[in-house]
């Protein structure tokens, strides 16, 4: 695939879509596709953990065929947030001056990213929000929609952070950004590794913006979400939150 002459967002420097795999063999060729499609002047990383459906391999034969999509080949499944902080050092160590999550299961939207890219602009970090006006969610059951709202909410309010949508994972960081929010000392790794990024912005004093997105359940493939996954979330911010406060209460740094 040829990228345009004229790039749109050649102000932002370079690119680096981040989109971690494990058993997306159903998924990944699509959602690739739609990436380079949506904005064809990005990079691809497809982060695979060892998947034993051969996502691995497929994303191979996506690279060969196209010089903008390249693969990261982990040893295993080690969750979603080590997945990410591997894409983002190995985006970061190659000259990506942005960096975007994305899942592989089409829920997060490439036809949106022109959308994030934009707001980027003027910001140091963009999220993709379900919760601010013109956001959405299809295709979710109640309890699902009940669980994300009510994460996000509890998340807010023990970590005081004004952002509506804490636990989203459509973002796009500012590489200054991720190397000034000491990644190495991150330690969660399910899905509140989305909320501990987004906390360790606002504390740094980084310009976080929320935009409207619509985010669509997967078709295709198995949910990653689990109960331990749930249960790592709520106690970790539940002690991130007492921490905080303990620590003002105190005059210590949080």
């Amino acid at each position: 695939m040829t990228a345009p002459q004229e790039s749109t967002f050649a102000d932002l420097g370079k690119v680096l879509v981040i989109i971690p795999t494990y058993n997306e063999a159903e998924n990944v060729e699509r959602i690739v596709s739609r990436v380079r499609v949506a904005v064809p002047e990005v990079h691809v990383l497809v982060a695979d953990d060892n998947s034993p459906d051969g996502t691995g391999d497929l994303a191979d034969k996506i690279a060969a065929e196209d010089g903008n999509v390249h693969v990261l080949h982990r040893k295993g499944k080690e969750g979603l947030g080590a997945a990410y902080l591997a894409g983002f050092r190995w985006g970061i160590d190659h000259g990506y001056d942005v960096l975007v999550e994305m899942d592989a299961d089409g829920s997060h939207q490439p036809e949106e990213l022109s959308r994030l890219l934009t707001a980027l602009r003027g910001a140091d970090l963009v999220l993709g929000s379900r919760w601010v006006p013109g956001g959405a969610v299809v295709n979710w059951p109640k309890s699902r929609l009940l669980l994300s709202r009510g994460g996000s909410l509890y998340s807010r309010v023990m970590l005081d952070v004004p952002i509506k949508d804490v636990t989203g994972g459509y973002r796009a960081f500012r590489k200054e950004t991720l190397l000034g929010l000491g990644m190495e000392k991150v330690a969660s790794q399910g899905y509140c590794f989305q909320v501990d990024l987004a906390w360790r912005a606002v504390k740094a004093g980084y310009k976080v913006a929320e935009v409207p997105i619509t985010f669509v359940e997967r078709e295709h493939g198995a949910s990653k979400m689990s109960r331990n996954i749930v249960v790592e979330a709520l106690w970790r911010v539940t002690a991130w939150g007492v921490g905080a406060r303990v620590s003002k209460l105190t005059g210590r740094n949080a």
